[in-house]
């Protein structure tokens, strides 16, 4: 085991610094993790693949864009990133909440469940605002992609409530027709 050494101010003393393990930059792991699942949820969506693969998509859900993006999120509280922190990690809840939905909870939904659905996606689509508003003090290319998010969840929330046909077809996202469907189903298509 090796013998931890302290950290010494200019005068020599022993100082109050960060002690013990530091990660490498988890940045490139939790946007990978984001872009990867986001990917995959996608050709679903615009119905580029067959829908009886959509388990490939709850795996990536559970796994990549969740457990492995909160991780990404913990390590970048650890490095002193606070929005990266809280954007991985709060990311990464969301799919974990996307597929725990998905598998536990959708099937159980009364009554109209694209308002239901709706109300979780215009969830995310304010703290998306919110990020977007904190990315501006990050980089342009951050703040890019949370614009676009932002737009994505908003046409997605638009879409789950039955919105206009033109922004329908631009969320992707078909509505609901019965109480006992499940979020896949409401992401891809119903039936």
């Amino acid at each position: 085991m090796e013998a931890r050494s302290l950290e010494h101010n200019e005068m020599g003393e022993p100082s109050a610094g960060r002690a013990g393990w530091t990660p490498a930059d988890p940045g490139p792991l939790g946007l990978a993790a984001f872009a990867m699942t986001t990917f995959v949820l996608s050709m679903f969506n615009s119905n580029l693949v067959d829908g009886k693969g959509i388990p490939v998509v709850l795996g990536l859900a559970l796994a990549y864009g969740g457990i492995a993006q909160v991780l990404a999120g913990m390590w970048e509280f650890r490095t002193g990133n606070t929005f990266g922190a809280v954007a991985f990690t709060s990311y990464g809840a969301f799919w974990i909440s996307f597929w725990a939905l998905e598998v536990f909870y959708a099937k159980e939904i009364t009554g109209n469940v694209g308002h239901a659905i709706g109300v979780y996606l215009w969830a995310w689509a304010i703290f998306t605002a919110y990020m977007t508003v904190a990315a501006l003090r990050v980089s342009g290319a951050v703040l890019l992609v949370f614009v676009l998010l932002t737009v994505t969840f908003i046409l997605l929330a638009v879409r789950a409530v039955g919105g206009h046909e033109t922004v329908t077809h631009w969320g992707r996202l078909p509505r609901a027709r019965d109480s006992g469907g499940r979020l896949v189903r409401v992401v891809r298509g119903g039936g």
